[in-house]
């Protein structure tokens, strides 16, 4: 149950507050629009690799494996960096202006991506793509945590989530469709896919981008960070349009009472994050990052072709299952929506790590067996199913909540940073792993790592549901 708010008076405001949803709703879905194109222009690598592999004749250099995992995963090193240098300007400039920064490197990132004539080339304006996408993953679900209600913050930063696989779906859908432009879905170098089907596949995030541009310039600043920079009446403006006055004078108490409360401390510093006092929530917050890319999922999104070819799927089998693939995974977070403010996040993790961890392993045991085609597409299917309702959105949601006030766009950015390096590990090691354990071991591995993952949130994560960012700082604080 969630503490009633207090303001400045000493006026109780129940937490169910009305709020202006529809307001709310606008702003929030907006800030979204940065997951929508984090999650296309991370996805469109997969239905793009079989065509630009084949342009820059990658398949035939002597070092293959390794050329093919630098181009698939080269984007991970700008979401690196991106996500690195998100939380002190977040911090510093505020949210919405990275929000906005982040649309232009989207936009001018894709269209020169799409347009390279050189694997070197194409591997530069990958790796800026990456920035975008790293300066998005970090600073939207911030955003949107910031100007949620505590009973509505799940559903909300969880439409992060939702528009990024809605971005993924979209990019699968375009892939599939431009693969099969003019009837030629072949993989010979004269071939339209090959030339210039993957060309418009990158570039058409472009069109997205100008849309969050143009619509991130209208939406307010966080009030939380406007109440931490002294700027208190242009917070109570933001706070009174998403609900109203008496809501907008508790908010702002709360969270000026938690800025004094930590102002005898110095100021923010990335040494901090260090301390006895974060120790918990750092480690909570990496660990939870880290496993939700080595449990693997991305690799059936970034080598759906190897994964599926595998299985016995031919080039046009793969993309349309790569479609239904993108479909399972926004019907389940449609779930994911709806069930993170009812039964809470801790338990969604742990049935996500369960239930991801035994469908690797009968991926593993398929492939072990030799059972091509309809199994491997089910068991896949499943643990995308049961990514999608868990470590997906809730590890977005968890890392957003758990830092405090002060340091949370530092913090945040710690997580995401160590998320990124993670993914980059799992994409680039997949084609190594594969020929050396083979399909079969190499889902064993990350079906180990998620039943690992479901005993580290049993031991280690708290509920937050329905609590105050300051409620679950104080959590933290008391432990």
């Amino acid at each position: 149950m969630t503490a009633p708010f207090t303001t400045e008076t000493g006026t109780s405001v129940p937490p169910s507050v009305p709020f202006r949803p529809v307001y709310t709703g606008i702003i929030a879905f907006v800030a979204a629009l940065g997951g929508l194109l984090f999650g296309y222009d991370w996805v469109v690598i997969g239905g793009a690799k079989p065509f630009y592999e084949v342009y820059f004749n990658l398949p035939a250099s002597p070092h293959a494996d390794a050329l093919i995992g630098w181009a698939t995963s080269c984007a991970l090193v700008g979401c690196l960096i991106g996500s690195g240098i998100a939380g002190a300007f977040s911090d510093r400039l505020g949210r919405r202006p990275v929000l906005i920064a982040s649309a232009i490197l989207f936009a001018v990132s894709s269209i020169l991506t799409g347009w390279a004539h050189t694997f070197p080339s194409f591997v530069l304006w990958r790796i800026a793509g990456g920035v975008a996408i790293g300066l998005a993953s970090n600073v939207s679900p911030v955003y949107i945590s910031e100007i949620s209600p505590a009973h509505w913050r799940g559903r909300l930063v969880s439409l992060n989530q939702l528009a990024l696989v809605v971005g993924i779906l979209l990019a699968q859908v375009v892939d599939w469709r431009i693969s099969l432009h003019n009837a030629d879905p072949s993989l010979a170098l004269a071939s339209w896919p090959v030339q210039y089907g993957w060309r418009w596949m990158f570039t058409a995030v472009a069109f997205p981008a100008v849309v969050f541009l143009l619509t991130a310039l209208f939406v307010p600043e966080s009030p939380r960070w406007l109440i931490a920079r002294n700027r208190s009446e242009a917070a109570r403006s933001v706070l009174t349009r998403l609900a109203d006055g008496a809501y907008a004078a508790a908010e702002i108490a709360r969270v000026q009472a938690s800025i004094a409360a930590e102002s005898q401390q110095a100021r923010a510093s990335v040494s901090e994050l260090f301390s006895s006092a974060l120790r918990r929530p750092l480690l909570i917050g990496i660990c939870l990052a880290v496993l939700q890319q080595w449990c693997g999922i991305n690799v059936l999104f970034n080598y759906a072709q190897e994964v599926y070819r595998d299985a016995g799927y031919g080039v046009a089998d793969i993309l349309f299952n790569i479609v239904i693939s993108g479909t399972i995974n926004l019907l389940f977070t449609l779930f994911a929506m709806a069930l993170v403010d009812r039964i809470g996040r801790r338990s969604l993790m742990l049935f996500g790590c369960l239930g991801v961890g035994i469908a690797h392993l009968m991926v593993a045991l398929s492939y072990y067996l030799h059972l091509r085609g309809l199994p491997v597409l089910v068991f896949t299917l499943a643990a995308i199913a049961c990514y999608a309702m868990s470590l997906a959105p809730v590890t977005w949601v968890l890392i957003s909540e758990i830092f405090p006030n002060r340091i949370r766009g530092l913090g945040v950015s710690a997580a995401v940073s160590s998320l990124w390096a993670a993914s980059f590990v799992l994409v680039y090691t997949f084609p190594i792993m594969e020929r050396l354990l083979g399909s079969s071991g190499t889902f064993v591995g990350y079906g180990i790592v998620c039943i690992a993952g479901f005993f580290f949130v049993r031991t280690t994560v708290p509920e937050t549901r329905n609590q105050t960012l300051e409620e679950i700082q104080g959590t933290f604080s008391n432990s």
